[in-house]
């Protein structure tokens, strides 16, 4: 009976050592979902931010604004809309190329500016 209980307690037993298999650590899960959340928004910013340079430059080109004040109307406009940012961006970029901009961002864009303008 003792080496019944004996066999029965070494099954339960979790192997140790370099044959063990990796456990990860308490919360390590949660950690690696946080850091792979934080990979795709900076690919997403990456990806963003040509198209937010563009934006900034046509502002830039087409209203008398410097970069930070071109930047300042995009935060505002996004703001005041309640639109991403990098979305407002593309499809300003999309009305220099002759689509026309929708019109809440047409009048986020509009009203940040004169925001702008009176700073």
């Amino acid at each position: 009976m003792r080496e019944q209980l004996d066999q029965d307690h070494d099954m339960h037993i979790a192997p140790s050592g370099p044959e063990a298999p990796a456990q990860p650590e308490p919360g390590l899960n949660g950690e690696v979902a946080a850091l792979r959340s934080e990979i795709e928004g900076l690919r997403t910013a990456l990806s963003s931010r040509p198209v937010i340079d563009i934006a900034r430059g046509i502002l830039i080109a087409s209203t008398p604004c410097t970069s930070s004040q071109a930047w300042q109307t995009l935060v505002s406009a996004s703001q005041e809309s309640n639109i991403k940012l990098r979305d407002i961006a593309h499809q300003l970029v999309e009305s220099f190329h002759g689509i026309p901009l929708p019109p809440a961002t047409r009048r986020a864009l509009q009203t940040a500016i004169r925001h702008t303008r009176a700073r």
